[in-house]
This record gives C-alpha cells, structure tokens and sequence, in this order.
C-alpha cells in the first residue's frame, strides 16, 4: 500500500484511537499544553502591548521582541529549556511555546490601542476620565478585534509547533509522528503521515473557528480597518 492508504487504514482503525497513547490521549496532551502556552502568552504579552499602546512610547520595543523571538529557532528552544530547572517534560515546552505566541499577541494588542481614534481618547478625557480609565473603558473594548486577531494567530502557530514537543517528552500528536519514525518506512509511513494530518486539521480547525470567533467581535463598519490594521501588525512582526 501507499503511504497514503496506509494513513487512511491507520486512522480507521478504532485501536488506534481509544488504546492508552492513541490519539485521543496524544490530542488531549496537545490541547491542553497549546491551551496552557497561549494562555501564558497573553497574561505576558496583552498587559505589556495595552500599557505600551496606552503610553505611545513602545512601538521600537514593540517590533525588538517580536523580532527577537521569531529569529530563535523552535527546536533550539525547546532544547535548551528542558536543560534549566525547568526539566524536561510539559512545563519547559508550555514556556518556550508561550514564547512563540507573544509575537502575533504584543503586535495586535498595541495596534489595538494604537488604532483607537484620538478624538475619542481626547473626548473621553475631557469627560474627567483618568489615563487608566480611558484605557479600560474607551481604548480596550475598541482594541477587542486585535485581541481576538492576535489570539487566532498565535493559536494556530502554536498547535502547530507543539508537535515538536515530542522530541523532549512533552508529548501530544507529534509522539504518533515519532513512534512512526521509529518503524522502518514501510510500516511506519502511514502513521507518520497519519500523525501530520491530524497535526494539520487541528489547527486549521483553530484558524476556522477563532476566525468566527473574530468576526463576531468585530463591529460591521469596522472590519475592513481592522484588516488592514491588522496586516501591517503582521508586517511588523515578520519584519516585512
């Protein structure tokens, strides 16, 4: 058989999916560590991207963490955690996914700020509101849509990473890809290609539904200005 038939037999089979280690086990590891990543990701990107967009002053700063943390290769971070006193296992490769998710998070949510419309901050001002008011009432609801974008890209990349976290015994779908590495490619090459389709649905399936997710809080008339807002936020953590 193919590859192909073999991924497709593979993943028929019923085995494969309920025994200890299948892949409802390996996709519980997955989405739990991916949830555990972003999750760290925001509580350290979103507070430090709304107080930069508040203040004005961070946009260089903005852009050097963004840059800084995609140019350190995924792999050589998930290597070299494991190696400090966090161990190796789940906590070291939460934190080095959560490394990966502060780009798209810290780049959306001072855009979000940033994009709010200086009559308004200047109105809600004059209303007697404190600079801590302005941002809580006025700047982060507005900011809302780049949260949400910020969110959806930094989910996808990092249920997409995470499979690389079988290499220091984090676990998840990637294990499915390495056990079948370990067979020979003749009996291994369904499973591998099994393990990367099912790596690969995941997160299109994330994209697709905080896709949704995005839209929904995202005001009609306001749409298209966040697209492009949001583009040139990922231009700006590409570096393009």
């Amino acid at each position: 058989m193919s590859a192909i038939e073999q991924a497709v037999v593979w993943l028929n089979d019923p085995l494969n999916w309920t025994n200890p280690g299948g892949i409802m086990d390996r996709l519980g590891e997955h989405l739990s560590m991916s949830a555990a990543a972003v999750a760290l990701g925001c509580l350290v990107a979103w507070p430090l991207g709304l107080w930069l967009g508040h203040s004005g002053r961070g946009g260089g700063l903005v852009l050097l963490v963004s840059n800084v943390t995609l140019a350190v290769p995924t792999l050589a971070l998930l290597t070299i955690l494991p190696l400090t006193f966090l161990g190796f296992g789940r906590p070291a490769v939460v934190v080095a996914l959560a490394v990966f998710a502060v780009p798209p998070l810290l780049a959306n949510a001072y855009t979000g700020v940033r994009q709010v419309d200086p009559e308004t901050r200047d109105a809600a001002r004059g209303m007697g509101l404190s600079g801590g008011q302005v941002l809580r009432r006025v700047e982060l609801p507005l900011a809302v849509p780049y949260l949400a974008a910020g969110f959806r890209t930094a989910t996808v990349q990092v249920i997409a990473t995470a499979a690389l976290a079988t290499f220091v015994n984090g676990g998840g779908l990637g294990e499915i890809i390495r056990s079948g590495f370990g067979l020979s490619i003749a009996a291994g090459g369904g499973q591998i290609l099994a393990g990367g389709l099912l790596v690969a649905g995941l997160a299109l399936l994330a994209e697709v539904l905080l896709a949704g997710a995005e839209r929904l809080v995202t005001p009609r008339p306001l749409r298209p200005a966040r697209r492009r807002a949001a583009r040139r936020a990922g231009n700006a953590v590409t570096g393009g």
